[in-house]
């Protein structure tokens, strides 16, 4: 795309005979435009070897995306994300709170909750939780080496669901504990101390200065975590929660089409996590406004931009 741009002579006022008007020609790059065709040739071929493969059977493909078995597993796998999620994100900003606490003990409380959760497996928390009752058959409320007032088999209060909800949740707060504490460390101290010479608590400051500063940091990772947490639920199969890949192991056991109905599982994972990327964009473009004096522009005012400078290039 070229540009016109018009010089004029030190004494003119940049029309008439004075003013010279100059065409801007782009950098030519012939070696990006061949490797541009050369990477298309190789993403068309591939994928036309890929669709036209009968070996795919596609007609097995369509027959099961919309199934009832695998839309209540993916409505199961969204549950667990968004429960998990939900306890980890609060888990995780109270032992970021904690781990910059004053207190030693609470400090170290956070330090070696952190260290046991981020140091062991994920699906070893799950089956440990599966199978709790193992070592704790009933849990109760009551005193302490006391009497206990209210008491049940863990059975019945820690399900499959449960246990995964848990076992992902609880693994999930020690990741968004170090991420809150990077956001909150990222606010400069002066708006603390400015926050204290105003009067306000560490309670009040915290809540109404630091975090709503410090979410511009915390975002766009638990956007991430969010994300890897959607992929992550497929584990909870170790403890047979008919989540969304847990259903198509079960119809792929008996018609034996594996690769169709795996297909249909990265069909459904694909368009979760591609809801979550437009979530976590907007999130971001929210909480950033005060970082920029412009805000980028959304997908839906870049298109628009483009259809407008497409129609003034055709009237021209």
């Amino acid at each position: 795309m070229t540009e016109t741009l018009t010089r004029a002579d030190s004494g003119g006022t940049g029309s008439g005979p004075a003013a010279e008007t100059l065409r801007a020609v782009p950098v030519r790059r012939p070696g990006q435009r061949v490797a541009a065709i050369v990477v298309t040739f190789l993403l068309v071929f591939l994928l036309e070897g890929w669709i036209t493969n009968p070996r795919m059977q596609w007609g097995t493909v369509g027959e099961f995306l919309f199934s009832p078995v695998i839309m209540e597993g993916l409505r199961t796998t969204l549950l667990l994300t968004a429960l998990a999620m939900a306890v980890g994100i609060v888990g995780g900003v109270v032992l970021a709170v904690l781990r910059m606490s004053a207190n030693p003990i609470l400090s170290r409380l956070s330090w070696a909750y952190i260290w046991l959760f981020r140091g062991t497996p994920l699906l070893v928390q799950l089956l440990f939780w599966y199978f709790l009752s193992a070592i704790v058959p009933t849990i109760g409320l009551g005193v302490p080496w006391g009497p206990t007032f209210v008491e049940a088999e863990t059975n019945v209060l820690i399900t499959q669901l449960t246990a995964a909800v848990l076992g992902l949740g609880l693994h999930e707060a020690a990741y968004m504990a170090e991420i809150v504490r990077a956001g909150i460390t990222s606010v400069d101290d002066g708006q603390s101390e400015a926050a204290q010479a105003l009067g306000m608590s560490r309670g009040q400051t915290l809540r109404r200065i630091v975090l709503p500063q410090a979410l511009r940091i915390i975002i766009p990772p638990t956007g991430n975590q969010a994300i890897s947490m959607l992929k992550t639920t497929s584990l909870v199969f170790a403890i047979a929660v008919p989540e969304l890949l847990t259903s198509i192991q079960g119809i792929y056991s008996r018609n034996f089409q594996q690769v169709p109905l795996l297909v249909v599982a990265c069909f459904w994972y694909l368009v979760a996590t591609s809801v979550l990327n437009v979530g976590q964009y907007y999130l971001e473009r929210r909480f950033g406004r005060g970082t920029s004096r412009t805000l980028p522009p959304t997908p839906l005012q870049r298109l628009r931009n483009a259809t407008r400078k497409h129609r003034e290039e055709t009237a021209r």
